[in-house]
């Protein structure tokens, strides 16, 4: 499903000068319908890696290879911007802590949205919206509400509705439980395991190891980078 082949990002601080080696010579494979954890501390790049297959970076050098339903095998290193909003679209979803969604748009809004790109129909949208929302356990006194307004536990278990009610075909988490409580946990945990089920594949970073324990196929190490300061 996804084959990373000696991935390589860096940024530059142009006010300083300098370049800093995010993550260098990232290679692995994750096979179709399996879970892949990545684990590493704190800045050794696990998040870079995950934004570069999410298109949200573009790695200096190295390839990506997914194999999409609708595209065939294709470089997302290499991929023009509408074929990665397509595989978004309908392919691959992204968790992260943080939520970032248009204003104005109340949380079922965006679960319904999130189902409607499928080619649902409405009746079903809000059908399968309201069972998310209930499952994650988002009080109804909330639903039509913004999410500017909602705690961060809220926001976040909003951000993984979104995400697996489309059940995509590769799913992408980015510490996905970093503020929830045991109960929310395990509600996450149960999401996760119905997915794989159904054939998802996904890569995910946990901090919690007992979370992750009994999830995943493969663990994936990472070492921090050595930054050179000194390189333009």
């Amino acid at each position: 499903m996804i084959q990373v082949e000696h991935l390589q990002k860096d940024f530059t601080i142009h006010h300083l000068n300098k370049t800093l080696h995010a993550i260098n010579d990232i290679s692995f494979t994750v096979e179709k319908g399996k879970f892949l954890g990545i684990v590493g501390k704190s800045g050794s790049g696990k998040s870079t890696i995950l934004k570069s297959i999410y298109g949200t970076y573009l790695p200096q050098s190295g390839a990506i290879y997914y194999d999409s339903e609708s595209l065939g095998r294709i470089n997302l290193v290499t991929a023009s911007p509408r074929e990665i909003v397509h595989l978004r679209k309908y392919e691959i979803g992204y968790v992260s802590q943080f939520l970032s969604v248009m204003p104005r748009t109340t949380a079922y809004e965006l679960v319904v949205q999130s189902i409607l790109e499928t080619g649902a129909s409405k009746n079903m949208a809000h059908n399968e919206a309201a069972l998310i929302l209930k499952h994650f356990d988002l009080d109804e006194t909330l639903w039509n509400n913004y999410p500017n307004y909602f705690s961060g536990g809220e926001k976040l278990r909003l951000n993984i509705a979104r995400a697996v009610v489309k059940k995509p075909r590769l799913l992408l988490l980015d510490e996905p439980t970093a503020s929830l409580d045991n109960a929310s946990k395990l509600k996450v945990r149960q999401s996760i395991e119905k997915l794989k089920a159904q054939g998802t594949t996904l890569i995910g970073i946990f901090h919690d190891l007992e979370f992750m324990e009994g999830l995943c196929d493969d663990v994936f190490t990472m070492q921090k980078v050595v930054v050179n300061a000194n390189e333009a």
